[in-house]
This record gives C-alpha cells, structure tokens and sequence, in this order.
C-alpha cells in the first residue's frame, strides 16, 4: 500500500506516519508538511508545502490511501476565520485532489458530535466537512469520529480539563462510550481501518467503535 497523510506533525498524525512506516504492508508513505519534522526513512518521502496553495502539490497526492488527521484548536488558530481555513478548506482541497487522482480510499480524522446541523462551531464545521467528501464519490471513504484525544504532554489547557473530568466520570461508570483513547491506539485503529477489505463504501465510525 502506497500512503499519503496530511496533520502528520500533529500528535495522533505524527503516531499514524509511525504506524505505518512501520507496518509491512506498507510501501511507501507520503508526508505533507510545513516544514521538516521526520526522521530520515527509507519508506518516506517528506514534502514541505504551502497549504494555501495545495493545488501546487497535487501531483504528491497520488496513493492507495490518503489520510487526513489535520486540525487545530480555536486559541491555537487565532479566530474561527483560520480555523476554518485549516480544519475544513485545507482539509477539503486535500480530498479533492486525492480524488483527482483516483485514490481509491480516503480516511477522515473527525471528532465526535460532528454534524451540519450542530448549534456548536467546530461540530458544525466538522459535521459539514464530512458531508462534502462524502459527496466527492471515493471508492471507500473511512470517517472516524473520535472522541476526546489522550495527547501526551499537550499544552491545550482545555483538553487538560476535560480529561481529568471524564476520567472521573469513567471511575464512576459514566461515560464510558467517550472514554479518552492514546493517539498510540487512535493511529493503530486508523492503521487498521485503512486495510479494511468491506465492501461498505462508506464507514463511519463512531467513539464507542473506536474504542472497541
């Protein structure tokens, strides 16, 4: 198999390039970058982009399965504006192009609760995204709507909270379908997911999924 991933740099992005550097089924992986972060591997070959011009690019997006694990957070981004332009329009250029390029399987990163009708921004964005791939027809198109993300030492205040909060919740029998998962075990399912051989078109998988 012949990979291409977007979010690399990114704490679960970075454990899927890993992931698959290291499984034997895979030939080669393709990274897209702002600037150099991998160790030198044989198997990869590391592209330095602008992702405001994708387009440029296109003729890297060429594999099996393209993978999508980009995003940023609100504080992270500055506004909503730029939020969107790197968790929707990078990611949907992105898509469109792999498609361009028939690649036969697209895997999302998406986030639980996503949907176009949520009164919430990110969901919302998120929830859109989602039905815009869908429309662009791949083959099979994997979508994994996680819940929370164990980042090891993340420096996002706000996901420190939550998951000390549910954590509680988990110790109490509550919430246990929205238990945090490692980005060591969310790419492992990601990894896993990408050599799925249904004949499904379409799979969404949602945060109880994942975790089983």
């Amino acid at each position: 198999m012949k990979a291409v991933v977007i979010g690399g740099s990114g704490a679960t992005g970075r454990e899927l390039v890993l992931q698959l550097l290291a499984d034997y089924r895979v030939e080669s992986v393709v990274a897209l970058v702002r600037k150099p972060f991998f160790m030198p591997d044989p198997k990869l070959k590391e592209v330095i982009v602008d992702f405001d011009h994708l387009e440029q690019y296109a003729a890297f997006i060429d594999a099996d399965v393209a993978f999508s694990t980009l995003g940023t957070t609100l504080k992270q981004a500055g506004s909503k504006k730029k939020q969107w332009r790197v968790d929707y329009e990078y990611q949907l250029k992105f898509a469109q192009l792999a498609r361009m390029n028939h690649v036969f399987t697209f895997v999302l990163l998406s986030s639980a609760q996503a949907s176009p009708k949520s009164k919430f921004f990110y969901s919302r964005m998120k929830g859109m995204l989602e039905e815009k791939i869908k429309h662009l027809d791949f083959p099979k198109l994997i979508i994994l709507r996680s819940g929370l993300i164990d980042r090891p030492k993340t420096d996002r205040r706000g996901e420190k909270i939550a998951l000390k909060v549910i954590k509680v919740f988990n110790a109490l029998g509550i919430l246990k379908n929205y238990k945090p998962i490692s980005t060591v075990d969310l790419a492992k399912v990601i990894v896993d997911r990408s050599f799925d051989n249904s004949e499904d078109d379409i799979t969404i998988l949602e945060p109880k999924e994942i975790l089983s």
